[in-house]
């Protein structure tokens, strides 16, 4: 293992060539295939705020540091990361605590609000970086309204460590909602259910977050969210009752507990494999019906996730007939090292990503079959 603290030591360390596989936390480290001949590149050497300026709502901190330890210090200021990140060990059985912000980027996390706040790569203003040539770089800027030059943030999030080692970012973050109501409804099946969140989302209601868990504690619940002044989700809340019938309000621990769990597909069962599908929302019931197992909805259907033990080829084969994409996130060691974590792209997307992984990593420096 290789603990860099400074550009100049990681630079040294990837141009002396590899495998070699950048780790933050290691909370996501089951997520892949195991990859026992590669270094492990530790970047929590790269931790502490740079720089915050709440009023222009912009962060700027080094890619080691604690995802928890940077929600805590926005909240502090009543702001947020709005793309709703989130710590994985739920999800895979580790220790809390241990993700990074650097981690979070790499891995493209977003939680339920990305439904209507954007995604993590929408939130990413700039950063710099190590390319697997051994070369720093820096991309974007630290200013929210910035057009020069190659948007290479959207790139790297979500790139998985494949690309460069990220060691400072920027964030845009906005201010926190003054309050959070969740509505229910009750009952619906999943084609129902998806109608419903369409209608909401379709409306002035402003809708944050929706989401379908079909088995909640015994009973098949539709859960929509509204965030902002109460005086406004009153006004909110009235339409989606018009719109929708009546509506059950949860209160807030309880509202917060039921995100949480969508969050961390708490409902399903850990003993099956894990998969994070993206669909057509009109089309996660089909997706669905078509691959058995339990799964829960987010983001209004468009993100399915899924516990089941039918083949990986069926799953991946219905969400590419239905136009999307299927990632094993949890599974044994036997099945990561046979069945690939991405979802496998069409050749001419698969050859694009090659050139483009090339371009920044000419020697294969960060090729470590994990993915």
């Amino acid at each position: 293992m290789l603990h860099p603290a400074t550009t100049d030591e990681l630079c040294e360390a990837i141009a002396a060539g590899g495998p070699l596989m950048l780790r933050g936390g290691g909370s996501k480290d089951a997520i892949g295939a195991p990859a026992p001949g590669a270094a492990i590149v530790d970047m929590r050497g790269f931790a502490g705020v740079v720089d915050y300026d709440p009023p222009e709502l912009v962060l700027t901190v080094r890619a080691g540091t604690p995802l928890a330890e940077v929600q805590a210090l926005v909240a502090r200021e009543g702001q947020m990361l709005a793309f709703d990140p989130f710590d994985h060990a739920a999800l895979l059985g580790g220790p809390a605590g241990q993700a990074t912000i650097g981690g979070v980027i790499a891995a493209g996390v977003s939680g339920p609000a990305r439904l209507s706040r954007g995604a993590a790569r929408d939130h990413l203003l700039g950063f710099e970086g190590v390319s697997g040539r051994g070369e720093a770089f820096v991309a974007g800027a630290k200013v929210v309204k910035n057009v020069t030059g190659y948007d290479l943030s959207k790139l790297l999030t979500g790139s998985w460590g494949r690309l460069a080692a990220i060691t400072e970012l920027t964030l845009k973050v906005l201010p926190a909602p003054r309050e959070r109501r969740t509505l229910l409804l009750r009952g619906l099946s999943a084609e129902d259910a998806v109608a419903a969140m369409a209608r909401a989302l379709g409306s002035a209601a402003e809708v944050t977050a929706a989401a379908h868990l079909p088995a909640w504690r015994g009973d098949a619940l539709t859960a929509l969210r509204l965030d902002g002044f109460p005086s406004s989700i009153d006004a909110r809340a009235e339409t989606l009752a018009r719109l929708l019938g009546g509506l059950e309000t949860l209160d807030a621990p309880a509202g917060d507990e039921l995100w949480t769990a969508v969050r961390h597909a708490a409902p399903l069962p850990a003993d099956k494999p894990l998969w994070r599908a993206i669909v057509p929302a009109a089309e996660a019931p089909t997706f669905v019906a078509a691959t058995g197992g339990e799964w829960l909805f987010d983001w209004a259907g468009g993100l399915v996730w899924l516990a089941s033990d039918v083949d990986p080829g069926a799953i991946r084969r219905a969400a590419s007939e239905l136009g999307g994409h299927a990632t094993l996130i949890r599974a044994d060691a036997a099945m990561r090292a046979a069945v690939p974590t991405l979802h496998p792209q069409p050749a001419p997307l698969a050859a694009l990503e090659a050139r483009v992984r090339r371009a920044f990593d000419p020697n294969g420096v960060f090729e470590t079959g994990r993915f």
